[in-house]
């Protein structure tokens, strides 16, 4: 059984549906979206070996034509190079503004083919159908889309909404563990920015959602949209409320940026780790309680997620380069550093004029050099 829901934005609201079998039913979900029964399926390796076939065949049952377009797995893809490379193979296709594009994969496909849908000879439709669950509760609903330069995560990017996103449970089985819990720091991310009753949830049930159990993992993919659905309606392009969503990302980021966007270190950890921190520097500066900092690290911990510094890596970071990448993030204005911070589980806000000099401190505090 699955749920619709819907992300309003006048003419351009469209449906985040969340269940398990969708990608059999992508053929007939997507058909009304198209003027010509064609499509082209970014995908990486990884994903289509797995998956492709279960699209193609949904997609043709449905009088579809799949032209794929096939990318590296991994951040590396998420580039200027990676970039220019789907938007040639798709210019080869000579795809149209009516076609519509298709991005089958995690968060870098979604975020390299519908940057490539928002410039693609100034903009075509696309489709997000997620297969990890990062990509499912967070970066597939809102239409951001970025890619990445050796300055920062995401500086060049466009808001481009999707038609259609459809979250297909079943793809999470074949999910590899160290995935399943990079995805789950986003879905904790909601309970402890906005929403305390679904925070007491995951911590009762957050064991289930990592192991995959049906109804848990349902209530928890379909609750975290709702959450996200209901910011991006209220605030689409970050003007407001939409900022909380980033909580943890700037220490994330600043640490991503550290260790090289690769493998030591994944989106999701980064995220956890920053969650963590974004807590405890609350705590340090008088903002919250330290007993919700340590409650909410706890939880993110239980889920086998880093919280600090050293569980990140074993070599000190510097405190002034973690400040520096801050100072880089797309949320910096006016050179101020601009964070997500707690004043308890369940309730954050946006602060647009924290002191460097504290966040350096505080960073020393917690093992930087």
């Amino acid at each position: 059984m699955s749920r619709a829901i819907a992300v309003g934005l006048g003419a351009r609201s469209y449906e985040v549906r969340v269940g398990p079998g969708l990608i059999d039913g992508a053929g007939e979900a997507l058909a009304p979206l198209l003027k010509r029964r064609r499509t082209a399926v970014v995908s990486d390796e990884t994903v289509w070996d797995l998956h492709g076939a279960r699209l193609t065949a949904a997609l043709k049952a449905a009088g579809i034509a799949v032209s794929p377009v096939i990318v590296p797995p991994g951040e590396a893809t998420k580039s200027f190079e990676g970039l220019a490379d789907v938007s040639d193979r798709l210019l080869t296709l000579e795809l149209d503004r009516g076609d519509v594009i298709t991005a089958f994969g995690g968060g870098v496909v979604g975020d390299l083919a519908g940057f490539a849908a928002a410039i693609y000879k100034r903009g075509v439709d696309f489709v997000q159908i997620p297969t990890t669950l990062l990509a499912q509760v967070d970066s597939s609903v809102g239409g951001k889309t970025a890619i990445d330069t050796p300055r920062g995560k995401n500086l060049v990017g466009a808001f481009h909404q999707p038609r259609l996103v459809l979250a297909d449970l079943d793809v999470l089985a074949s999910l590899p563990e160290r995935e399943m819990r990079c995805g789950y720091a986003e879905v904790i991310k909601y309970g402890l920015l906005g929403d305390f009753g679904f925070f007491e949830w995951l911590e009762a049930n957050g064991a289930a959602v990592l192991a995959r159990e049906p109804q848990a993992l349902a209530h928890a993919v379909a609750r975290s949209v709702e959450m996200k659905a209901e910011i991006v309606g209220e605030d689409e392009t970050e003007q407001g409320r939409r900022a909380l969503l980033n909580l943890g990302h700037t220490f994330g980021h600043a640490l991503e940026a550290e260790t090289g966007y690769g493998e030591a270190l994944l989106h999701g950890e980064a995220v956890a780790a920053g969650m963590a921190l974004a807590f405890r520097f609350s705590a340090s500066q008088g903002l919250c309680a330290t007993q919700e900092a340590a409650r909410a690290g706890g939880a993110i911990a239980a889920a086998g997620l880093p919280t600090t510094l050293a569980e990140v890596s074993r070599r000190p970071f510097h405190a002034q380069r973690l400040v520096h990448h801050m100072a880089q993030d797309k949320k910096a204005e006016g050179g101020k550093l601009t964070f997500i911070l707690a004043r308890r589980i369940g309730e954050a806000s946006v602060a647009k004029d924290v002191d460097a000099g504290a966040v350096a401190r505080f960073l020393q505090s917690e093992g930087a050099v």
